[in-house]
C-alpha cells in the first residue's frame, strides 16, 4: 500500500510516521524562562547529527501556531538541557508531559531533584544518568505546525558507574536501560534487549558468502 503524504492532514501524517519510525530516543528537555522558572518536557523527535561539532536536533510542535513552554524558553535564553530517560524514570517523565499551565514547574510536580549546570545557566535532572548541556544554534521553521531546534552540546554529564574509560571516552551504554518511544499514543520500549553485529570488511563479507554457499 502506498500513502500519498501530500494528501493527508497533519494528524494522519503524524500517525503514520510516529508509528513507523521506531524506536525513537527521548530528549527530556529542561529549560528555563527569562525569570529563571524551570520547565521540563519530553520530546521523541530527537537525535544527534554530528560529532564535531557535537550537534543535536529536536522536533518541537507548535500548538495552534503558538510555542510550547520549552520552545518559548529556548528562544528566550538560547540554552537548555537534554536528560536521558531510563526505565526507573519513566513515570516521572510521563508526569512532565502533563499539559500544566505556563509557569508551573514540572520538575517539582514529578518530585525530581536538580543539579546546576556548569557551562550554561539552568539545571539538569539529578537522577538522570546522562545530561547534555546545549546552546541553541538555529531554529528552523517547518510550516505550518512545528520547528526543528538545532543546538551544539557544550558539556556532557555521565554518572561515573557508566564510564568504562574516561580518557578514551568509552561508555557502557548497555547499562543505561534507556527508554524509547514507539507508536503513539502510549507505547514505549527499552534498550534492555540487544544483539551484536560487527562491521565487516569487504574481504570478511566475501568469505562469509563463500562459507554459506558451501554449507
Amino acid at each position: 500500500m502506498m500513502f500519498d503524504m501530500e494528501q493527508l492532514d497533519l494528524a494522519r501524517s503524524y500517525k503514520l510516521l510516529s508509528s513507523s519510525i521506531v524506536p525513537r530516543p527521548i530528549a527530556w528537555v529542561v529549560s528555563q524562562d527569562a525569570n529563571g522558572v524551570a520547565n521540563a518536557a519530553p520530546y521523541s523527535l530527537f537525535n544527534f547529527f554530528g560529532g564535531h561539532p557535537p550537534v543535536v536536533c529536536i522536533g518541537m510542535g507548535r500548538l495552534k501556531g503558538r510555542d510550547k513552554d520549552s520552545l518559548a524558553n529556548i528562544r528566550a535564553t538560547q540554552e537548555f538541557v537534554i536528560n536521558m530517560v531510563t526505565a526507573p524514570l519513566a513515570h516521572a517523565m510521563n508526569t512532565t508531559a502533563v499539559p500544566f499551565p505556563t509557569g508551573v514547574n514540572e520538575l517539582e510536580k514529578a518530585g525530581l531533584e536538580t543539579l546546576p549546570c556548569m557551562k550554561i545557566s539552568g539545571c539538569r535532572i539529578k537522577s538522570s544518568p546522562l545530561a547534555l548541556e546545549c546552546r541553541l544554534q538555529q531554529i528552523i521553521d517547518v510550516q505550518p505546525s512545528s520547528v526543528i531546534v538545532l543546538a551544539t552540546v557544550q558539556a556532557m554529564h555521565i554518572d561515573d558507574e557508566y564510564v568504562k574509560d574516561a580518557k578514551r571516552c568509552y561508555i557502557d551504554s548497555s547499562r543505561f536501560v534507556a527508554i524509547g518511544r514507539m507508536e503513539s499514543p502510549g507505547w514505549y520500549t527499552t534498550t534492555a534487549g540487544r544483539f551484536v553485529m560487527r562491521q565487516l570488511s569487504v574481504e570478511e563479507w566475501e568469505a562469509s558468502r563463500i562459507s554459506s554457499v558451501r554449507k
